[in-house]
């Protein structure tokens, strides 16, 4: 069996502007605002089928497409040209530590616009490999209510620093976590034991922080691990589910569905 795949179907496009920059913006769905960022190397149809089932769940989904060719599949020469690109975009300062990304500004813009447009007083943002960490960066506003990293992976973490890093400015944690504690906000993340581009210190400094606002799920991915994982293992909720019941990522995607089900309605 392999991950679930969908194309462009039933996806309208319009191009969306925050923050200084102009990306289109896929949406389809109806209920709670969720803004889905897609990983490298773009939407690809691993993305659109975790989209397709959070319309499935309820959910309002937004796509910004902010690299890549939207329903292309991936590949990895696909993949690495594209990530080329988006490292030396200043939009995502793909290595700087203690970061406010400008492209932050951009998500918080379409944030609170999917929030305007949808039920309920908020919205779930859902970030995942090079994007992991802006889902962080996009709850300093209040219209985000249900932040969800999976396996965050700027800064690229090729030094200690850059591994403690949280992804986000030292500003932006501190307003993420005055809203944990004294605004109820609560998020989760995800990543797979043994995956070096998404380390654990990462998680370990946004714990510090969140405390037991910050919800984590961590996959065992080491050698013999029961479910075959390879060490390499690292798209929580698209490469890596197999719908079967028990399977972790599959059981980890059902997780962020009762997660944002259970924030975005309880607003």
């Amino acid at each position: 069996m392999s991950a679930p795949e969908a194309d462009l179907a039933g996806w309208t496009a319009a191009p969306f502007t925050g923050g200084g920059y102009t990306h289109d913006v896929y949406r389809k769905g109806e209920g709670p605002g969720v803004v889905l960022i897609p990983e490298i190397p773009g939407i690809h149809p691993g993305v659109l089928a975790l989209g397709n089932h959070l319309v499935d769940n309820g959910f309002t989904v937004a796509i910004p497409s902010l690299f890549g060719e939207p329903g292309r599949a991936a590949t990895a020469g696909y993949a690495v040209s594209t990530i080329a690109r988006a490292c030396v975009a200043r939009e995502f300062a793909a290595f700087a530590t203690n970061k406010n990304r400008p492209v932050s500004q951009f998500l918080r813009a379409l944030a609170r616009n999917l929030n305007a447009s949808t039920p309920g007083k908020g919205v779930g943002v859902i970030g995942q490999c090079f994007t992991g960490g802006f889902a962080l960066a996009a709850a300093v506003d209040d219209s985000v209510l249900a932040p969800v990293l999976s396996q965050p992976s700027l800064p690229i973490p090729l030094t200690p620093a850059q591994r403690r890093d949280p992804g986000v400015s030292r500003l932006e944690l501190d307003v993420v976590a005055d809203r944990a504690a004294n605004d109820g906000l609560c998020a989760m993340g995800l990543r797979f034991s043994e995956d070096k581009l998404s380390p654990g210190e990462r998680f370990a400094t946004i714990k510090e922080r969140l405390g037991d606002a910050f919800e984590v799920i961590e996959i065992p991915s080491g050698t013999g691990n029961e479910h075959g994982f390879s060490k390499m293992a690292h798209s929580v909720l698209t490469d890596e589910v197999r719908e079967i019941e028990g399977h972790p990522a599959y059981e980890a995607r059902k997780r962020v569905v009762e997660f944002l089900t259970a924030r975005l309605a309880a607003s």
